[in-house]
């Protein structure tokens, strides 16, 4: 039988360990001051809805310049639309570059936006458009999962175990099944014949789970939009590193 005074000092230990975890989780999920910048520009002069425009939206963090440098290169890429095109030496000259040839109706967007935060890791999620005439625009996705204790980007080989890649792209063959399933795809054998899985670089380390965001035309066609493909992280014990799950 434990006594009043044991009784007590083990509810007394209980609540300093509470308090200590909950401590722990407030200094993992340390605020981050992050800001957004959104410009659109058109040709001076020009008035009226068929205007050129480009639109950016971007973000901007303290005391994270490694990051912002990452944000900017990336959204400097996606403006790649072809083998001719050039890398921009910054996002304005890409501005005035596209602006002084677009033709009425051209558009370009472009935005970085925080999708999750979690630990000291951030989940910056890429979004662009761009309209040159056609049916439809191109649509571009992508994602940067920041390390803010190491000051980098983390890929897919940073976050899984050695030898573990087949196993990953196991599970998320599986996710793509569920996929099928729960859009009504599955039973369509022309679909399926079609639009097989297939790997994807755009790849988002979410708090429960990780994050398979495909392009359109990958493993559906355009209407389908880019499909998210989730792999929960109880899937993924012994294959992600344990410090991620």
């Amino acid at each position: 039988m434990y006594s009043i005074a044991s009784i007590r000092h083990l509810i007394l230990l209980g609540s300093l360990l509470l308090l200590l975890g909950g401590c722990q989780h407030l200094v993992a999920e340390r605020p981050v001051e992050v800001s957004r910048i959104v410009t659109e520009h058109r040709p001076q002069g020009c008035e009226g809805d068929s205007c050129p425009l480009v639109n950016i939206d971007t973000l901007t963090f303290a005391n994270e310049p490694e990051l912002d440098r990452l944000i900017d290169a990336r959204l400097r890429r996606m403006t790649i639309n072809g083998p001719d095109d050039r890398l921009p030496a910054s996002l304005q000259d890409y501005q005035q570059r596209f602006l002084s040839t677009a033709e009425p109706g051209w558009s370009s967007y472009l935005q970085a936006k925080l999708r999750e935060q979690h630990g000291d890791i951030l989940v910056v999620e890429f979004s662009s458009y761009l309209y040159v005439g056609g049916a439809h625009g191109m649509p571009g996705r992508g994602f940067i999962n920041y390390d803010r204790e190491q000051n980098r980007e983390l890929r897919l080989e940073d976050l899984l175990i050695p030898g573990q890649e087949g196993n990953f792209w196991r599970v998320a063959r599986q996710a793509h099944q569920r996929w099928l399933v729960e859009n009504e795809h599955d039973q369509d054998a022309e679909f399926v014949d079609f639009w097989p899985f297939q790997q994807t670089p755009n790849i988002a380390l979410l708090k429960d789970s990780v994050l398979l965001k495909y392009d359109v035309y990958s493993i559906a066609p355009y209407s389908s939009g880019h499909p998210e493909l989730f792999i929960p992280h109880e899937q993924l014990k012994g294959i992600l590193k344990a410090e991620y799950l």
